[in-house]
């Protein structure tokens, strides 16, 4: 038999171990591998997991802020929308209470452009007349017609029931008689809130007193002449309506009823003024 060297015995014995360890050392390697990757992927989802859920925490809180600054807005805005509702509201109202006004005042007052005649007394002549522009209060507030028609029947009543009885210089009494003013005197003193004056000539002139046309004169205005020359009037009657007066004329007449259509009267006619207004009524 050969022998075979040992140098080559030695070598064979190297490839046979270098076989036979080299896919134990490859399956180790790739078994370490695997694992190694199988950590990165591990530690990666972590990553991810985390940075998911710090987004998701912020996105919370943002719409959380976003939601909160609604709130605030519409809060604003409904205020904003609710303070011109508001100022609607009231201007509403104040507009309600200036119509309101309005038409109280309407009511109380409505001037209407009326033309009268007025006439001048002229001695031998008929009197001049002339159309004259005057405004007319139309319509009072009931309560003062009420008011004033109560007291102008007062008069009347306390008027007529002194026809008959005679003519008393200074007299202001049914018991002892009238004058003219006397019995003007006796009828208004307790109806109108100012004092009423002794004689004609200061009746005429009261500032209390309105002035009156004669196409527009009623029950209870009182009218003046000038018969003897003494002052602007020193007569004094009381207009009852249909032309016609009350009057105490003179010593040795009676208290009577004289209309006013009279040439008499009409030439010593001076004006008339009217005493019971709304603004002088008790």
């Amino acid at each position: 038999m050969a022998r075979i060297p040992k140098s080559s015995i030695t070598l064979c014995a190297l490839l046979f171990t270098t076989l036979s360890f080299t896919p134990l050392a490859n399956a180790s390697e790739q078994a370490r591998a695997s694992a190694v990757q199988k950590s990165h992927l591990a530690k990666a989802s972590e990553r991810k997991k985390k940075t998911t859920s710090q987004k998701t925490s912020k996105k919370n809180s943002r719409n959380a802020e976003t939601k909160t600054t609604n709130k605030t807005t519409n809060k604003k805005t409904t205020e904003t929308k609710k303070s011109p509702a508001t100022k609607k509201v009231t201007t509403s109202s104040k507009a309600s209470q200036l119509s309101t006004r309005r038409n109280k005042s309407s009511q109380t007052k409505t001037a209407a452009v009326t033309w009268t005649e007025k006439c001048t007394p002229r001695k031998g002549h008929k009197p001049h007349c002339v159309k004259v522009k005057s405004t007319k209060t139309a319509a009072l507030a009931d309560v003062h017609k009420v008011r004033i028609q109560k007291a102008q029947k007062t008069a009347m009543s306390k008027l007529m029931n002194q026809i008959g009885k005679p003519y008393h210089w200074g007299g202001t009494s049914p018991n002892t008689g009238f004058d003219c003013s006397g019995l003007v005197y006796y009828a208004y003193k307790d109806l109108v809130k100012f004092r009423i004056p002794r004689t004609a000539n200061e009746m005429y002139h009261l500032r209390d007193a309105s002035p009156v046309n004669v196409a527009e004169l009623e029950s209870g205005d009182l009218v003046f002449f000038r018969t003897q020359g003494r002052g602007t009037a020193d007569h004094v009657g009381v207009y009852v309506g249909n032309g016609k007066f009350i009057q105490s004329p003179r010593s040795g007449q009676d208290i009577q009823v004289t209309s006013l259509s009279e040439d008499y009267w009409q030439r010593h006619y001076v004006g008339a003024r009217r005493v019971v207004t709304p603004k002088t009524i008790r």
